[in-house]
């Protein structure tokens, strides 16, 4: 009680003598940027609690969401998020190039990592069911900089894919209709730049439509995602159960050319399957958003681990019917990798129509990832915004809608403008680090602050944090000997060593270091194996991105810096001098199953 007086009492002392904004004259900001150190080294680690980000910061966005949603919204929304018009192209890609037939364990070791990345995000989300996700996760554990930095990689990233995949319903409804609608849909710019010089009319049409139905509500999107998914799904079964009729067993340990290329189950071995996985994995992002439902959730110590962990299973069962039905069809030599499915079916005699059907169930897959990525971009920049670090505008919720009116409609409107002209190549370069990154970001952040005490009186931090160095730094070397050796002998007893000091350096933590503190609700099962497994396996599929996934990581983190030294850091400074990252209802506690707050 005498905690919460003096809280108040703080309160009203802020209120009564406000300091003058950074950003109130061209004078105020010049002795603002003179004070970035002193501002830096008070706000940049700054981190929050549970409490307060589940009382004071979500205040800040005025209305409260609707707490609408149950476990079986949460299934269909990560569902639909997942199985996008990616495993369309993936699967054939990775299968001609690494894995062969054994493409199926490819996409169940894929299945696995993803399962071990959703066990770290359930923890968060159960025990701080707010709708930052990953932002909010980083900022009670790592501080406020690494949070922002994460957080707005995540955002761009969303932008750029939902603009790529946006564009890619043009051509897959066109191989549903069999109109070459790339062609006869856009128009063609003369004097733009090769890439950036076709309009995307329908791709613009289809955000601003998403744009307005999220802004609406929130379980009305999730009643059209489950409509659009079991419809998508139903073509997924068709794709399976005719895949296993026609298929013939022998595909899956005979080429079609056995003097060009290997036979067997692995043709290129175990690091050929562990290739395809990394290369698939990227099929599975999308389950990460429905963390970013929390804060609508009716019950989340029961409808987010049944909700997250269930989605990635049943997507993982899907994938690996999916690829198996493919290995079935065509001999993986003979797989085209841009049209893998298709192609399979327009070799079977008879069959040619069901290319349409692909077709048709890739553009209901483009339409529910991209409804749950503009959902969950959107909610990440409004929790952002809570924060002060961008413009607070964007953390509005809008009383009547309980949805976050400003944020959706900003993101909808930039991703409509990139969509509209930027080439589908161009746009498929920059994606997929930073959802791996945030991947490997919140796995150490479940470690930290499950043996980190918070307060340090306990156990501080500097145990676990050269831990978490060490760790990372075994799993880089295993990745880059792993790309980088040469095969033979030596490569594998290096990988060995690497692997066994990984595991030696895991086994003396949890030995050495207690835990500081534990979850009520959920918690993530063998502490700390398996968020270490899921930090090894981020670290190593990290590595298997190209050189230009790289480069936009550097640019945009580099801007996205440069962003917090001259705005965000001195727009939380003055937040938290006027008291505004303080002010709200001081009374949370858990969320009961019936909605109801439990103080």
């Amino acid at each position: 009680m005498e905690k919460m007086q003096s809280l108040t009492a703080a309160d009203s002392s802020f209120s009564s003598s406000p300091t003058p904004s950074s950003f109130a004259s061209l004078a105020a900001y010049g002795r603002a940027l003179a004070e970035t150190p002193r501002r830096l080294r008070r706000r940049a680690g700054s981190v929050t609690t549970t409490l307060e980000e589940m009382s004071r910061v979500r205040a800040r966005s005025g209305a409260e969401m609707n707490r609408s949603l149950r476990w079986p919204d949460l299934v269909g929304l990560g569902i639909g998020g997942m199985i996008g018009a990616g495993v369309f192209v993936a699967t054939g890609r990775a299968a001609r190039i690494y894995a062969g037939p054994a493409i199926v364990l490819s996409y169940a070791i894929a299945g696995l990592c993803a399962l071990l990345s959703a066990f770290c995000y359930t923890e968060f989300a159960v025990d701080m069911p707010v709708a930052g996700g990953a932002f909010s996760y980083l900022r009670v554990t790592f501080g406020e900089f690494a949070a922002f930095l994460t957080g707005a990689n995540l955002i761009m990233e969303y932008v750029f894919s939902n603009a790529a995949v946006a564009r890619s319903l043009t051509a897959y409804l066109g191989t549903a209709i069999g109109v070459d609608t790339a062609a006869k849909w856009r128009i063609t710019v003369a004097g733009l730049p090769e890439g950036f010089n076709q309009f995307d009319l329908l791709a613009v049409a289809v955000i601003i439509l998403i744009t307005v139905c999220i802004c609406c509500s929130t379980k009305d999107s999730s009643v059209l995602n489950m409509i659009l998914t079991a419809i998508h799904i139903a073509f997924i079964l068709f794709i399976i159960v005719v895949g296993f009729w026609l298929g013939d067993v022998r595909n899956l340990t005979h080429p079609a050319k056995p003097a060009e290329s290997p036979g067997g189950f692995m043709p290129y071995g175990v690091a050929g399957v562990f290739n395809g996985a990394a290369m698939v994995y990227l099929s599975y992002i999308g389950y990460d958003a429905v963390s970013t439902m929390a804060e609508e959730v009716r019950c989340p110590e029961r409808d987010i681990p049944v909700g997250v962990s269930g989605s990635v299973a049943v997507v993982t069962v899907l994938y690996c019917l999916m690829a198996a039905s493919m290995a079935m069809l065509v001999p993986y030599d003979a797989i085209k990798t841009e049209s893998p499915f298709s192609a399979a079916f327009a070799g079977s005699d008879g069959w040619g129509w069901a290319s349409y059907v692909i077709g048709a169930g890739a553009s209901l897959g483009i339409l529910t990832s991209l409804l749950v990525s503009m959902l969950g971009q959107a909610r990440y920049l409004c929790v952002i915004g809570r924060s002060s670090v961008v413009p607070t505008w964007l953390a509005q919720v809008h009383p009547k809608t309980a949805t976050p009116v400003n944020a959706s409609a900003f993101l909808g409107v930039f991703t409509a403008a990139i969509a509209l002209f930027t080439d589908l190549d161009v746009l498929l370069n920059l994606v997929s680090i930073g959802t791996l990154f945030v991947f490997y970001m919140v796995g150490n952040a479940v470690i930290y602050r499950r043996y980190v005490s918070p307060d340090g009186s306990a156990t501080g931090p500097w145990p676990t944090l050269s831990f978490l160095i060490a760790f990372s730094s075994a799993a880089l070397a295993f990745t880059l000997i792993w790309q980088l050796a040469p095969p033979g002998s030596t490569k594998a007893a290096l990988l060995c060593i690497c692997a066994a000091a990984a595991v030696a350096v895991l086994q003396a933590f949890r030995l050495l270091v207690p835990e500081a503190q534990e979850p009520v609700h959920w918690r993530v099962p063998l502490m700390p194996w398996i968020p270490a497994a899921s930090v090894f396996l981020n670290v190593f599929l990290l590595g298997s991105l190209d050189r230009p996934s790289y480069l936009r990581f550097v640019v945009f983190s580099a801007f996205v810096v440069v962003a917090y030294v001259f705005y965000g850091v001195h727009s939380s400074f003055d937040a938290e001098e006027n008291g505004s990252l303080l002010h709200g209802n001081h009374h949370a506690g858990r969320i009961a199953c019936s909605g109801s707050l439990l103080v």
